[in-house]
């Protein structure tokens, strides 16, 4: 505990050396400007100003000017207005044991195994997959997949990621009141289905959205894809004044899931499930009142040169010429390396200068005394942010991120209720998580939160924000019925969740 306070006295001076040093300064200033006289003023202006005028007229219309200059071409601020996550019905919940029969089904109903599903050991791993995986018995399917004999088709594929998308704008646009003809700029990312027409046509087709929009469509880009969107949005923003950005973010389950026997494609089936986000970006200033958050920095990695990480997560063929999408047993490490190279960026622009200063010690002793001193020194990322929102990618990727950041159970709590309540959504998840933090009632003015989005490639993204206000939950919000169940207390060695919940408020 004494540490701790040391380093908490610590971090407080440093940060706020310059106040405490400016203060004292200012005080004394203000104390011998108190004791001048009028006849001393009279004596600075005759003796002093009075012929340094040709100097000092234009030191200060320089000033003046680049004031005025700095204000009219710094970027503008990007605000998120509001962000709605798809909730799917209750007829879509897929326990365990549900999309254990939709993965026997799909099989089954393979042309190529003639009706027959015979071989178990399959079905085995699987289930033990799913078990550890951290997903609980109220993720959702789709719709085709959970018909018998399931639908995995193409029209099927597109009334599963239309049924989302609509669901989710359908809520923003009613939470926020805004025409959707006051859209500038949309952006829609999906990685796995790309339609023709695009995904991004379809939603200016059902929301009529007007003709001269600046519309984009992101496929192939990973779980990583929705910070990505974010990013372009936020570029746009700052080089077309007074508009709207529309981004929306999901990933389609029914074109890809795996009904082969390769067990390093079947891996996905047990994680990924249904969902998407849909969210209301602005660069207008009035929009600063209502909205909920600021966008303080985007930076994103990409390690793709490397062909180890390149090649962690593919889609392609088997051996029976069945497509899935393959995860390499290297996918945790890549991760882990991915991601300490984006904190390496994002480090420097948000910690305090209390924990610069500590890193860059270490690391010049490091140089100088490398026997003595073995490890850098981990930055406390939390005196810098407030609240975490890691890619529910699994539990293997919110462990490693755990440990490497070194953060509490409480700081990875809305990752880990993701994943157990909605699964791996891909690049909306951390959507959910996002909400999760707000049902909680734990956002207040002033928190910074971190998302942390990991996808193929190999890419690590992150967006930081701010909080404007105190934000509460959206209309609507996906947690809206079920927060007070979470977190849920997961079993660490077998990944199965307890019957008996805990109350969420910790």
């Amino acid at each position: 505990m004494t540490s701790v306070n040391v380093k908490l006295l610590y971090h407080y001076v440093i940060t706020n050396l310059f106040n405490l040093c400016f203060f004292p300064l200012t005080a004394i200033v203000a104390g011998k400007a108190y004791r001048l006289t009028i006849d001393d003023l009279h004596h600075l202006y005759y003796s002093y100003l009075q012929h340094n005028l040709i100097t000092i007229a234009p030191l200060f219309a320089f000033t003046v000017f680049g004031s005025v200059l700095y204000i009219a071409t710094r970027p503008k601020p990007v605000y998120l207005v509001e962000y709605s996550c798809y909730l799917p019905p209750t007829h879509c919940r897929s326990s365990i044991s549900k999309v254990m029969d939709i993965f026997y089904q799909v099989r089954k109903a393979d042309p190529s195994r003639n009706g027959t599903c015979d071989d178990s050991s399959w079905l085995d791993f699987l289930r033990k997959i799913q078990e550890r995986s951290g997903l609980g018995d109220e993720t959702h399917g789709p719709e085709g997949l959970l018909q018998v004999p399931p639908r995995k088709t193409f029209a099927a594929a597109r009334e599963e990621t239309e049924q989302v998308i609509i669901g989710a704008l359908e809520n923003l646009f009613k939470n926020t009141n805004v025409n959707p003809k006051d859209i500038g700029i949309l952006v829609v990312n999906s990685s796995m289905f790309n339609p023709t027409p695009s995904l991004s046509a379809m939603v200016v087709n059902t929301f009529k959205l007007r003709s001269n929009v600046r519309s984009f469509n992101l496929g192939g880009m990973g779980c990583s894809a929705g910070v990505i969107a974010i990013d372009l949005a936020k570029d746009l923003l700052h080089v077309h004044k007074n508009t709207y950005a529309l981004v929306v973010s999901t990933e389609n389950i029914t074109y890809n899931i795996y009904a082969g026997d390769n067990r390093s494609m079947m891996v996905s089936n047990c994680l990924f499930r249904v969902g998407g986000a849909a969210i209301l970006l602005s660069n207008k200033p009035g929009d600063r009142r209502r909205s909920k958050y600021e966008l303080v920095h985007t930076v994103r990695t990409h390690t793709g040169a490397d062909d180890k990480s390149f090649r962690c997560v593919q889609q392609g063929d088997d051996e029976n010429g069945k497509i899935g999408v393959s995860l390499s047993k290297d996918i945790t490490d890549v991760a882990g390396r991915t991601v300490k190279k984006n904190i390496a960026t994002l480090g420097p622009l948000i910690l305090p200068l209390s924990e610069k200063l500590l890193f860059f010690v270490t690391f010049m002793g490091k140089k100088l005394f490398k026997d003595k001193i073995k490890h850098y020194y981990v930055p406390d990322f939390k005196l810098a942010i407030d609240h975490f929102c890691i890619h529910a990618g699994g539990r293997a990727v919110i462990d490693v991120l755990e440990k490497n950041l070194a953060l509490a159970p409480i700081d990875v709590e809305a990752s880990r209720s993701t994943l157990h309540r909605f699964g791996n959504t891909s690049s909306s998840s951390i959507w959910y998580e996002l909400a999760y933090i707000e049902a909680k009632g734990r956002m207040k003015k002033g928190n910074k939160v971190w998302q942390i989005a990991l996808g193929s490639g190999f890419k690590c993204n992150s967006a930081v924000w701010v909080a404007l206000n105190n934000v509460k939950a959206s209309t609507n919000s996906p947690w809206e019925h079920c927060i007070d169940r979470y977190p849920v207390k997961i079993d660490s060695d077998s990944g199965k969740s307890e019957t008996r919940v805990q109350n969420g408020r910790s």
